[in-house]
């Protein structure tokens, strides 16, 4: 499985710490972003991992900014992306399981690097339920389309 990672300065060390965990156990990560510590802007690195999600590049993300809401925003802007924020493994299992996310969001100033670890560690290990959850997606992405269609009369 190929994992994409992106940060801003808020996340850079938790995104370190997370991409040698999981390659130790073994999985392809591609770093987004940023590669020094210095201040940037959340969206310039989340949009370049969400759109290589939406491409197909890479199997999952994980996206970490200071409280993860930034990152979630701009995830989720990408189609074909399911960006969750999840502070603890439940949600990280209820977002796969429910909502096949394939983003996560991370906040690498309110959570610790060993929670974060266990948070990706659910969230990579756990199936998509399927059944009425992926009735419910189908959904969403026949409202979105909809949606997405200029309006009548506008260009």
């Amino acid at each position: 499985m190929r994992i994409g990672f992106a940060s801003d300065h808020a996340g850079f060390e938790m995104k370190k710490y997370l991409i040698g965990y999981l390659k130790k156990e073994g999985y392809e990560v591609i770093d987004f972003g940023p590669d020094i510590l210095k201040r940037v802007d959340y969206p310039d690195y989340g949009a370049k991992a969400a759109a290589a999600l939406s491409r197909g590049e890479v199997d999952r993300v994980i996206l970490i900014c200071g409280t993860g809401i930034g990152m979630s925003i701009i995830a989720n802007r990408f189609p074909g992306v399911r960006a969750a924020l999840c502070y603890n493994p439940f949600l990280a299992e209820i977002a796969r399981l429910h909502n096949d996310a394939n983003a996560l969001a991370l906040g690498g100033r309110v959570i610790a690097n060993e929670l974060a670890a266990e948070i990706v560690r659910v969230f990579l290990d756990t199936k998509f339920g399927g059944g009425r959850h992926l009735r419910r997606i189908r959904k969403i992405e026949k409202i979105v389309c909809a949606f997405s269609e200029p309006l009548k009369g506008q260009k």
